[in-house]
């Protein structure tokens, strides 16, 4: 090793050759250093060395190097690439020259972990452990795709991905430099071919240029828009888990524009295209889509401002200090709400922003133009429900993200009547209003009203008004308030009566009614007309009288 600390310092990570205690050439594998030595000392014989550097190393590293102690094992990918920038992955790859399924039933089988085989063809396994929290880990073990550990880090996706880490020996293999490009924040394919050879590449490189506030190079950003059209040939549910990630990373907004700059829409959300130019009246200050952009933006910055551990210092934004100053009591509610599973692969969160990509999509069909010259969208949000509901379906989601991701759309619009209501007329929902809102709802309803303070400055930008805002923190405390402190009052009150009761005591035969009952019922308790069994019975009698006679 060198005796300069400053030279080792800037060799950290690299392989270098030395001579006669020099460094002479250096290189992202032990046989770049080599050839790279060898044009400027042919004649000599070079010691190949490694310059280390500390890397946080994921927990699990010491039991697979455990083992895997026969095998060579080397972790590829993104968690390298984490490692790099001081970041730990829960996704793990590890690449070796054969036996990837077997490698990876052999640490399940050690770890008292799931496994699957994942590909068979390509000889990849997948192991899962599973926290007590509900979190899981994953471990991919994969043969290399190629003759050897370089020839399968080319034929990966981008430079900074194409790093390995050597789990026994600790050191880097970077064959193309990926380090120096995640230092110099770009992207970059390994062949000019990336994007073709996997056209779902072209998400995945917008994605991690907003998740590490990165570029992408001009000619890489020439081939993704040649590779656009080729994305129909890529499955769904692969176009599906790009597009999640990026709706539940940082910078959504931002990276909804590069994919519509690239030309990406009309192979992956058709629907999206038609918003763009589409003028509306006041209070809106722009057209659908950029308004739909905005409140991405906002919905991004807001829930950002109610995470646990939030500090005010941290803004200098008035309508943010307002909105953590009424909303704040409610931020371990809001984590244990996106902590909420609703698919194991998919946030609760990634379904909201995909809802709020699409709450606005049936505005260019409903436009119409009154005599007052007043643009109006009659039913965007039902039709818009519908069509956002047809797009989840073709991504292959599941039932209940459908039916969140509907509701929020069908419903987005009652959160700013309450607001308009309270603003204009000073006039808070009723108990039964909030009651009818959550039976609608449900725990969809805590994303609408989140997403309405989100959409209401995407709305008006920087014309909202204190008031108007401090009418929409107002009425959003007020839901949020009687949906997680008096549940049993006016969200769900407790059962006074069940069917089977109210067939014996009424003499009433199974069906609809019975039904109906019990929601009258239940709405009588949320407005507080009723709060015993008698009570309930005698209203009971009642609806039933009133109803027969109508």
């Amino acid at each position: 090793m060198p005796d300069d600390p400053q030279a080792s310092s800037a060799y950290a990570g690299r392989w270098v050759a030395r001579v006669h205690g020099q460094i002479i050439a250096q290189g992202g594998t032990p046989e770049q250093a080599l050839r790279a030595a060898q044009k400027s000392r042919h004649k000599e014989k070079p010691d190949i060395l490694y310059m280390p550097t500390p890397l946080p190393l994921p927990p699990l590293l010491d039991k697979i190097r455990d083992i895997l102690a026969e095998a060579e094992v080397f972790l590829v990918g993104g968690a390298v690439r984490d490692m790099l920038l001081n970041r730990l992955s829960r996704d793990l790859d590890f690449v070796l020259p054969s036996n990837g399924i077997a490698s990876a039933r052999k640490v399940a089988n050690a770890l008292h972990a799931d496994f699957m085989p994942l590909d068979k063809e390509r000889d990849t396994g997948r192991v899962i452990l599973t926290d007590a929290d509900g979190s899981r880990t994953f471990l991919d073990f994969a043969s290399w795709r190629g003759a050897t550990l370089e020839e399968d880090l080319r034929n990966r996706d981008f430079t900074l991905n194409a790093i390995a880490f050597d789990i026994h020996t600790q050191t880097i293999h970077d064959p193309l430099n990926g380090a120096s490009d995640l230092h110099a924040k770009v992207i970059r394919p390994c062949t000019p071919a990336s994007f073709t050879d996997d056209p779902v590449r072209i998400l995945r490189a917008v994605r991690q240029a907003a998740e590490f506030d990165l570029k992408i190079e001009p000619s890489a950003r020439q081939a993704m828009k040649a590779a656009a059209a080729l994305l129909p040939k890529v499955s769904a549910e692969r176009k599906r888990d790009e597009l999640f990630k990026i709706l539940a990373g940082p910078k959504p907004d931002a990276a909804l524009r590069a994919l519509d700059m690239l030309g990406i829409f009309p192979h992956l959300l058709p629907e999206l295209a038609a918003m763009k130019g589409v003028t509306q009246s006041e209070p809106h200050i722009y057209d659908v889509w950029e308004h739909t952009l905005s409140a991405l933006k906002h919905l991004e910055s807001l829930l950002a401002a109610l995470r646990i551990g939030y500090s005010a210092e941290e803004t200098n934004d008035l309508f943010t200090g307002l909105l953590t100053l009424r909303l704040g009591r409610f931020r371990e509610q809001i984590a244990a709400h996106f902590a909420q599973s609703l698919n194991a692969d998919r946030s609760v969160r990634a379904a909201l922003f995909f809802a709020a990509l699409y709450h606005d999509v049936e505005k260019p069909a409903s436009r119409s133009v009154d005599e007052a010259g007043r643009i109006r969208f009659f039913d965007h949000d039902i039709r818009g429900a519908e069509t956002a509901s047809r797009r989840a379906r073709d991504f292959n989601l599941s039932n209940d993200e459908i039916e969140r991701i509907e509701k929020i759309v069908r419903h987005h619009m009652r959160f700013h009547f309450f607001t308009n209501r309270l603003e204009n007329e000073g006039q808070e929902p009723s108990r039964k209003a909030i009651y009818r809102f959550f039976r609608d709802t449900g725990e969809a309803g805590v994303d609408l009203v989140l997403f309405g303070l989100a959409d209401l400055r995407g709305t008006r930008g920087p014309t909202l008004t204190q008031e108007t805002w401090s009418a929409a923190l107002d009425i959003a405390r007020l839901l949020l308030e009687n949906y997680w402190e008096k549940p049993q009052e006016t969200v769900a009150p407790p059962r006074l009566l069940d069917g089977n009761e109210l067939m014996k005591e009424l003499h009433l035969q199974p069906g609809r009614i019975i039904g109906q009952l019990l929601e009258a019922i239940q709405e009588a308790q949320a407005t507080g007309k009723i709060s015993t069994r008698e009570e309930a019975l005698q209203f009971a009698r009642d609806w039933l009288s009133d109803n027969r006679q109508s």
